[in-house]
């Protein structure tokens, strides 16, 4: 199990530092959204270049983020009865929707993704639009950002079962917190 949690810990460290990436990407595009609007209605300009920038900018933020949110235990889910039961009762919760829900649909996504981005790098795909950008280094996001999600799910389901099985975890030590309304 010691083995397991040290590759749990790789996996939340990688996690993490992509959290922090994405949350500077959100800051930066919202700089390029702004230099974009003044630019363009200050000297009636624009480039299709930038807003692509803009575009893959959220693509990355959305899909790599959502590793860091599953990390984080930030993700949105059901919780008419979650709330209900025992921290135990929780962790079997998401444990089985770990392994039947989230592990299937990620890898099941990534792999259907893969030869739509495979498809776009060997034509070397670009954008339509005048001055646009390469397509397939976003569309690379897409399997990659879905591999992101099963292997921060695995880490997760690592810690949920040390957790049941007496082994000290520090990030489920706190609980989760129903959301305010």
């Amino acid at each position: 199990m010691r083995l397991l949690l040290q590759f749990s810990a790789l996996i939340d460290a990688l996690n993490e530092k992509i959290g922090v990436i994405c949350n500077w990407l959100v800051l930066l595009a919202c700089v390029v959204s702004a230099g974009n609007a003044m630019v363009r209605y200050a000297y009636d300009t624009s480039s299709n270049a930038w807003l692509e920038v803009q575009w893959y900018m959220f693509a990355v933020i959305v899909m790599f983020g959502a590793s860091y949110t599953l990390k984080r235990n930030e993700h949105v889910r059901v919780d008419l009865f979650y709330m209900t039961l025992s921290r135990r009762g929780q962790l079997w919760i998401d444990i089985l929707g770990t392994l039947i829900f989230l592990l299937p649909t990620c890898a099941i996504l990534a792999w259907l993704s893969w030869p739509f981005f495979i498809q776009s790098f060997n034509v070397n795909e670009h954008s339509s639009n005048a001055g646009g950008l390469l397509r397939w280094p976003i569309k690379l996001v897409l399997p990659v950002g879905f591999a992101l999600v099963a292997l921060q799910g695995l880490s997760e389901l690592i810690k949920r079962v040390a957790f049941l099985n007496g082994h000290a975890v520090d990030s489920l030590e706190a609980h989760y917190e129903r959301p305010t309304q």
